[in-house]
């Protein structure tokens, strides 16, 4: 195998830094969840219609960013979606902070769902680049980082709801934060420029939209669809359980979401370990098992240590969906964009009916109860994982056989 150039390993850096970064973004906004809810004065079902807000966004970016990844490349797109992305978080803070008006709040979440969708699809479709130019399994460890900066976010909105600072300070000041670091990460991407693209177009390469006529991508989609659910609920709606359903600080809440968080961390780190020696079937399986048991222990535990273990399992068992999903859908490099385009599409369809359903059944059993939905749509979905296996190619990247990368 040989060795990675250092274009490569810079890329490498630069990949894990921008899904760091991204993570730190989401989950500056989610840690002030319960607060922003209070001082809007939502109910369970009104919070998450306003939540729909943000996943319309996403959905609205995704089919169509594999095509402007195509046409402009990953760095331009991570670029102007992290801009996107950090105006949102700002707008979201001033509206549910300094000013308190939802539809401030629902514009800011609107513009951070579409910004953080288009930055998804285009830091997958990079890192998929550098996993094939390595010629090994990484994109877990991007997701990974993905993960760190959710903890690093987490932590801090923790430790800012502890110490009082507003919704809207913290926010406006970590959206300077997420725009300038992002930018000046893609400057060592991979990524083509538009020439090249072009050059390509001329030989023929085929519409991106193609690849939503492919069954194998429909079916990781599904999966991915599931997965992205088990792991959307706990980032929405985690800490709003914890305290309403087990009446702690808006802190408490906090720190269990950051709690979530690690372990996903945890697993993501390990997991590409894992996958290479088990392959990517057995592994899916056992985390959806894992997930559901932490779904349980959540909600039926009452006891703080076996809530914890709960949390832990379930960050666990959420870790490798969405990564796992994203080099499945990535196996062929050739039509990386189009495909992990569709399968992010079909799994943030989660996101856009997570919230509002989540919190319906929150007003009629609770928000705490209401995450037992997670557990039950697990176990039918457990029969999409097989269309993830991984593809035998003739050659891997350094010209001897194997199996794909990812």
């Amino acid at each position: 195998m040989r060795t990675p150039g250092t274009v490569t390993l810079h890329a490498r850096n630069a990949v894990a830094l921008v899904f760091a970064v991204n993570g730190f973004a989401f989950a500056t906004w989610v840690s002030r969840i319960p607060e922003a809810r209070d001082a809007l004065g939502l109910t369970p079902g009104q919070l998450g219609t306003l939540l729909i807000a943000g996943s319309v966004g996403a959905v609205l970016a995704l089919p169509t960013t594999g095509m402007w990844v195509h046409r402009f490349g990953a760095a331009r797109v991570v670029a102007a979606a992290a801009v996107i992305d950090a105006l949102g978080l700002a707008l979201a803070g001033a509206g549910a902070g300094a000013a308190t008006v939802v539809w401030l709040t629902a514009v800011g979440l609107f513009l951070l769902g579409f910004g953080s969708g288009a930055w998804d699809v285009a830091m997958n479709v990079e890192g998929a680049a550098v996993e094939h130019e390595l010629a090994r399994t990484i994109m877990p460890r991007f997701h990974a980082a993905f993960s760190l900066g959710t903890v690093v976010g987490a932590g801090v909105g923790a430790l800012a709801a502890w110490g009082g600072l507003s919704v809207a300070v913290h926010l406006v000041l970590s959206s300077v934060l997420v725009a300038v670091s992002a930018v000046v990460a893609v400057r060592w991407f991979l990524s083509r420029g538009v020439e090249e693209v072009a050059e390509e177009d001329a030989g023929g390469r085929r519409h991106p939209f193609r690849a939503w006529a492919e069954p194998r991508t429909l079916a990781i989609g599904l999966m991915v669809l599931a997965m992205a659910l088990t792991e959307g609920v706990a980032n929405d709606w985690l800490a709003v359980a914890l305290v309403d359903g087990y009446d702690v600080a808006p802190w408490v809440g906090a720190s269990g979401f950051a709690l979530f968080v690690a372990a996903m961390t945890l697993g993501r780190v390990t997991g590409t370990g894992v996958l290479d020696r088990f392959g990517r079937v057995p592994v899916l399986w056992s985390c959806m098992a894992l997930a559901a048991v932490g779904v349980l222990l959540v909600v039926l535990g009452d006891q703080p240590l076996v809530v914890a273990a709960g949390i832990v399992l379930w960050g666990v068992g959420a870790s490798l969906g969405f990564p796992v999903g994203m080099s499945a859908a990535a196996d062929d490099p050739e039509h990386a964009a189009a495909r992990v385009s569709v399968v992010s599409t079909i799994g943030y369809t989660a996101f856009l009916a997570g919230p509002p359903v989540l919190g319906y059944l929150g007003d009629h059993v609770g928000v705490l109860h209401a995450l037992l939905l997670v557990a039950v749509l697990l176990v039918p979905s457990a029969l999409a994982v097989p269309a993830a296996r991984e593809r035998v190619r003739s050659r891997d990247v350094a010209g001897t056989p194997g199996r794909s990368a990812g």
